[in-house]
């Protein structure tokens, strides 16, 4: 019998799926407003029936990318020119995506195209099918992860009113003191007070703009927040107003993050090229999968920057393993975001699902090859509003 470590083994087909996985609750900041997750999975198959999943959620203000134009470059760019590419060992095809870093290949013609989001996708589905042949693990790094090295922060949509005050006593009940609060919405200066009133002294609150200020708001407002006790602000101009970030960061003093500024790697350089923030918030589905998301992370904590790990609204716990595995591979991570699961979803269909627990712990590491978890295919065609295969 051939040993599959030693066998080349080549991709089959692909599947390609637009998904919007319902919500419980609507979720609401400064940029949109959202019901469902908007989703793009990827089947990928090899030539011995090894099957794996990949996952992104494109954001049209955030990588220039939406689901709609994501399916399409997925597949009549990118998958054709998968289909058939041979990998000997695992070993291979994370080399592979590392010189990726986010991206298609370069020699492919697609030059600078929003596709990060895209290749997200990929880059999962590929350790995920590959990672089951070869029988290798994608959290074989974080065995060793200590149980309390990181707690996951609540973040708080941009509804005021009552309904921000039971959202913080069910926090405050469940022993979550970090958060990450929308602006926007009925959340503003007062609504801040109201949160490190509930939350305690120990709270930690941080604040995420999605672009909502201009430069003269955010030097004039700041300050205010600063001593209402807010650590960061996260994308307070708009995505393309470097110049104006830096100006903050000089002017200020303050945690500047960000966000959507940050996605390929060019981005990151311009970023610190221009000192234009002093934190970045790194997401795997913005970057281009989990590969290049450990790259964003030690190029930024190289550069001197604060380091936030987040995610999309509406990730499944797909997306929370390839997050998990990122946590083993950095060191010096200060707050994450991620692991919501049914926190949000209205049901995930991955399994085991990956949701923090009592005080924002990280849930316990799944067991298996590739992702290690298993995709509810029943359910995941329920929620696709359109699926294409590739072969």
């Amino acid at each position: 019998m051939n040993n599959p470590a030693f066998s080349p083994e080549a991709i089959k087909q692909f599947e390609v799926m637009s998904v919007d996985l319902p919500f419980r609750l609507t979720f609401k900041h400064a940029a949109a407003s959202r019901t469902a997750s908007s989703s793009i999975f990827i089947r990928c198959t090899t030539e011995s029936g090894a099957v794996g999943y990949g996952e992104s959620l494109p954001r049209e203000y955030v990588t220039g990318e939406s689901q709609e134009s994501t399916h399409k470059i997925l597949r009549d760019e990118i998958l054709p020119r998968l289909v058939g590419k041979k990998f000997s060992d695992y070993d291979q095809v994370r080399q592979f995506l590392s010189q990726c870093n986010g991206k298609a290949p370069t020699d492919w013609g697609l030059g600078d195209r929003p596709q990060t989001a895209a290749w997200c996708s990929v880059d999962l589905a590929l350790l995920d099918a590959f990672g089951r042949h070869f029988e290798q693990s994608v959290l074989a790094d974080a065995s060793s992860r200590p149980d309390d090295a990181y707690r996951y922060s609540a973040v708080i949509s941009a509804s005021g009113g009552w309904s921000l005050y039971k959202t913080l006593l069910k926090l405050r009940v469940f022993g979550i003191r970090q958060v990450k609060v929308k602006l926007g919405g009925g959340i503003d200066l007062g609504a801040i007070r109201t949160i490190g009133r509930v939350l305690g002294r120990k709270s930690d609150v941080r604040i995420d703009l999605n672009m909502l200020w201009d430069k003269t708001e955010a030097l004039n407002l700041m300050s205010d927040y600063i001593k209402a006790g807010v650590k960061s602000f996260e994308q307070p101009l708009p995505a393309d107003q470097v110049n104006g970030m830096a100006e903050l960061v000089e002017k200020t003093g303050f945690y500047v993050m960000a966000d959507e500024s940050l996605n390929d790697a060019d981005s990151l350089d311009h970023l610190i090229s221009m000192r234009a923030c002093s934190a970045v918030n790194v997401r795997i589905s913005k970057c281009g999968g989990l590969m290049a998301a450990i790259d964003r992370c030690n190029r930024a904590l190289a550069a001197g920057m604060m380091l936030q790990v987040g995610c999309q609204v509406g990730e499944s716990s797909l997306l929370s393993v390839a997050q998990l595995a990122l946590m083993a591979q950095v060191d010096g991570i200060r707050y994450l975001e991620g692991c919501f699961s049914t926190h949000l979803l209205e049901k995930d269909p991955v399994s085991p699902k990956l949701q923090f627990g009592h005080g924002g712990a990280p849930p316990s590491l799944p067991g298996g090859n590739g992702l290690g978890v298993e995709v509810d295919k029943v359910y995941l065609d329920q929620c696709t509003t359109r699926c294409d295969t590739v072969n």
